[in-house]
């Protein structure tokens, strides 16, 4: 037989979860990298790492936008 093509049920376990950790660092990575007014920055960490995947994904719809630019960046030193 070739069990080559086969999937299981751990192979689906282990892809739902590596599916589900990637947008949560790649998040965590972008939020620590970038500046936001106030507490947004604690705000965003904290909801990214409770909210894990459904966390990552309302940081790229909304947070993303709160970012500061670089003219706002300048002002703020």
């Amino acid at each position: 037989m070739n069990y080559f093509l086969m999937i299981g049920p751990w192979q689906i376990i282990l892809i739902t979860v590596f599916l589900g950790i990637i947008p949560t660092i790649v998040a965590l990575i972008d939020i620590v990298r970038n500046e936001f007014s106030g507490n947004n920055k604690i705000v965003w960490l904290l909801v990214v790492l409770l909210g894990n995947f459904l966390g990552a994904l309302l940081y790229f719809i909304i947070g993303r936008k709160q970012k500061l630019s670089a003219t706002n960046k300048t002002s703020l030193t």
